[in-house]
């Protein structure tokens, strides 16, 4: 399967027929031979998600935390119990703080919205994975 290398410039907005339409402007580095690129056509992106670094269980996986009343002091962002007595271990794939970020996401049927072959740049609908100034690789 061919794909286009890129690099993501920034996030932007296109006015078509009085509507708005969120886009990222993406800066095209390279183009195999005999490739075409149609405006509407849908696409598969795949990049590498920006790195949040070591976060706790509210941030990484959304977790409420404890009540700030009862008796409770130092507590609020604490993840809870990690399991019960019985294994005498914490069980594989629990749920805790963590490295976040930094993931190879692909994300599907994104719409061209735009192409400029002169400029070599490309307006691709909504948001993309990674940061500004990230490659991405887009299959056709």
């Amino acid at each position: 399967m061919a794909y286009i290398t890129a690099k993501k410039i920034k996030m932007s907005q296109i006015f078509k027929e009085d509507r708005v339409i969120p886009v990222t402007l993406v800066a095209v580095l390279d183009v195999p031979e005999n490739t075409e690129i149609a405006e509407n056509a849908s696409v598969k992106i795949v990049g590498t998600t920006k790195g949040r670094g070591f976060q706790g269980g509210v941030k990484r996986w959304g977790f409420h935390g404890g009540p700030k009343t009862h008796g409770q002091k130092d507590r609020l962002r604490a993840p809870g119990s990690i399991g019960a007595t019985a294994p005498q271990r914490v069980l594989k794939g629990h749920k805790m703080a963590g490295h976040m970020g930094v993931d190879r996401k692909t994300v599907k049927n994104v719409k061209v919205i735009a192409w400029n072959s002169e400029a070599k740049t490309m307006a691709l609908k909504g948001a993309i994975p990674g940061a500004s100034g990230s490659k991405i690789k887009i299959y056709l």
